[in-house]
């Protein structure tokens, strides 16, 4: 599943008339980098949800035949559902196997196939671990970090804290009984199973960027051209 439901405030005027998603970098949107690395790491078979201006996201991806891959699409209103009502409500189109979550407005060149055999123990056991969250280095703009791993690679909410990634796998089941086509955020929710043990999780200390504002896109777009 491919978040791009946003307003994406803090990106505005360019957001204004335009999603988030489809701003450009290295000359192409930013969901399109996504869409593009998770194929690559076999994941072929994608949902996205729509939210703020979301006709214009179907209108430039298509059914996903030009990429290599099938896309559906998960609509939700202009304010959209936050990231836990906005996967809640996925949930008939994205299966009964465990699946990933990114989001459609972060460049990063993660490995996605490195979550193939993540999803592949979930499965095999969710009563021990129903989610992975990829962790960064806390960026500039999070300083503070979200959550800790400790030695066992559990997710903790105390200890040296990192930057959740905005990259995930989790189990459906997870989710049973929430709220769908409502807003409700992924954490603190998510904060229950991690107490439980039931979520692990590993650094990705490679290029990561939470694209947040022109000044960034602009200075991500030049890094990608190959300018200063």
């Amino acid at each position: 599943m491919i978040l791009a439901a946003g307003r994406g405030q803090r990106m505005r005027p360019l957001t204004d008339d335009q999603p988030k998603p489809l701003l450009a970098v290295g000359g192409k949107p930013l969901i399109r980098w996504q869409i593009e690395r998770l194929a690559a790491g076999g994941w072929r078979d994608m949902v996205i949800n729509t939210g703020w201006l979301g006709a214009q996201i179907p209108a430039a991806l298509g059914d996903g035949s030009a990429f290599g891959v099938r896309l559906r699409y998960s609509a939700e209103p202009d304010d959209a559902y936050e990231t836990g009502g906005g996967i809640a409500t996925a949930l008939p189109l994205l299966g009964d196997a465990p699946f990933v979550v990114v989001s459609g407005d972060i460049y990063t060149t993660f490995d996605y196939a490195s979550l193939q055999p993540v999803a592949r123990q979930i499965a095999a056991d969710p009563q021990h671990t129903a989610a992975h969250l990829v962790l960064t280095p806390n960026p500039e703009h999070n300083r503070a970090g979200d959550m800790a791993l400790d030695a066992g690679g559990r997710v903790r909410r105390e200890g040296a804290r990192l930057n959740y990634g905005n990259i995930g796998v989790f189990h459906p089941a997870l989710f049973a009984g929430q709220p769908r086509a409502q807003a409700w955020k992924l954490f603190p929710w998510l904060y229950a199973a991690a107490d439980a043990g039931r979520v692990s999780g590993e650094v990705f200390s490679g290029p990561w960027h939470n694209v947040g504002t022109p000044e960034q896109l602009a200075a991500l777009d030049a890094q990608l051209r190959g300018k200063d």
